[in-house]
């Protein structure tokens, strides 16, 4: 590994390089999507009409190109909070500006089946790494623009597709009202899905809320799309679908772009529906 020297309170490394996604200036494209596991990079490049590999160091895998003729960047987080709030920041500083999660989930209400999509209009704050950004009252909310878009993409895939508040989570297990190791639990999370439940939360993941808190403090737009996997009420696990999350979100950054250029046009600083009565991004 080459040795280099930076200050220790913003580390950048030789020729720019961000710390922990070895990506600089230039690497990053406006337009911004976040799975969790790296491997979703390439199938995510894989819809793209041009990629290529940019870094892939720790957990951060990024690929950036073009859907249609919109520039995109694609990088990993991880899972959880931490890894999740560090790809933001240095993201964000290489100009990143509009980040939509991509992943997996686990539905909490009832009549949400695996293969379904959930679009997180905000999130629970249980991931463990906003509050320590902003007081815990600070909400978690994703922007109206990304979850229009996300909306709009998944009613032209023809996908069935929910809304709602999500629970992002510090932990898979415990966290999410499953039992540790040889039965362990607590009574603080032992009804927590029945809880949370009643309370009309749409589901599980582990992001949402950090990518949420920190593109609200930071004036960035960010939304969240996943395909559920599992239905905790019914205790069903099925495994499949990434897919239509993956599309969802790639066409939903080019119904972005679309919109954006219309704002610029009109002078608009936001986007409006009847602004949008003829557009010509397709499914």
């Amino acid at each position: 590994m080459t040795n280099w020297k930076s200050n220790a309170s913003k580390p950048v490394m030789d020729e720019g390089l961000q710390y922990h996604i070895r990506c600089k200036e230039g690497d990053v494209e406006k337009y911004v999507l976040l799975p969790g596991d790296p491997d979703r990079v390439d199938m995510i490049g894989d819809e793209w009409t041009e990629s290529r590999k940019i870094a892939n160091y720790r957990e951060h895998r990024t690929f950036s190109g073009k859907v249609g003729e919109v520039g995109i960047t694609a990088c990993s987080t991880g899972a959880g909070g931490g890894s999740t709030a560090s790809a933001f920041e240095e993201l964000a500083a290489l100009g990143g500006d509009t980040f939509l999660r991509v992943g997996t989930t686990a539905a909490i209400q009832e009549h949400i089946d695996p293969g379904d999509i959930i679009i997180s209009s905000g999130a629970v704050r249980h991931d463990g790494t906003s509050q320590f950004y902003v007081d815990d009252r600070y909400p978690a909310s994703a922007h109206y623009e990304a979850t229009s878009a996300l909306v709009e993409a998944a009613e032209r895939l023809g996908y069935t597709y929910h809304v709602g508040v999500s629970c992002s989570t510090a932990s898979w297990y415990c966290g999410q009202g499953r039992t540790g190791l040889n039965g362990y639990e607590q009574s603080f999370f032992k009804d927590k899905v029945q809880d949370l439940n009643k309370a009309g939360v749409m589901n599980f993941e582990m992001e949402a809320a950090t990518i949420f808190t920190l593109a609200g403090l930071y004036g960035l737009r960010a939304g969240s799309v996943c395909t559920v996997v599992a239905n905790r009420i019914r205790d069903e696990f099925s495994y499949g679908g990434v897919e239509k999350s993956i599309r969802v979100a790639n066409l939903a950054v080019q119904i972005l772009a679309e919109w954006d250029q219309l704002k610029k046009e009109r002078k608009k600083d936001y986007w409006f529906p009847s602004m949008t009565e003829n557009t010509t991004v397709k499914g």
